[in-house]
């Protein structure tokens, strides 16, 4: 098992950026592929990006394609969601999550994550 805990979000205007961290612990970090996932109130949980084991190839929903980034740093267990040109639909609470299966070439279903940090909040202002 793994633990994940995030950190980062904060209260922001439209436009602005911010980076969100989060921090592994518990298992090899640098085998397991990770992701990003959002749920703002009232809504369902949906994906945002995620990254495979190796930081090699790197997926999209189509809402934040071209304004987030995620990235992971394997030497410090850590995985990064930068987000740019932010927008109030932006507004949600943003979940790390860690894949179950080693070495997988990366996923957006919840299904794959078996690992869920207990997430940060990212509010835009308009």
């Amino acid at each position: 098992q793994v633990q994940l805990v995030e950190s980062g979000g904060g209260l922001v205007q439209a436009g602005d950026s911010l980076r969100l961290s989060c921090a592994a612990s518990g298992r090899t970090f640098s085998a397991y592929g990770m992701g990003w996932f959002r749920q703002a109130p009232g809504k369902e949980r949906e994906f945002v990006a995620a990254i495979d084991w190796s930081g090699g190839s790197t997926y999209y929903a189509d809402a934040v394609k071209g304004r987030f980034t995620i990235s992971r740093d394997n030497a410090k267990n850590t995985v990064y969601l930068q987000m740019n040109s932010l927008k109030p639909d932006d507004t949600a609470i943003y979940v790390c999550a860690a894949e179950t299966r080693k070495f997988s070439g990366g996923s957006q279903y919840p299904g794959a994550f078996g690992s869920w940090g207990q997430g940060t909040q990212v509010t835009v202002s308009s």
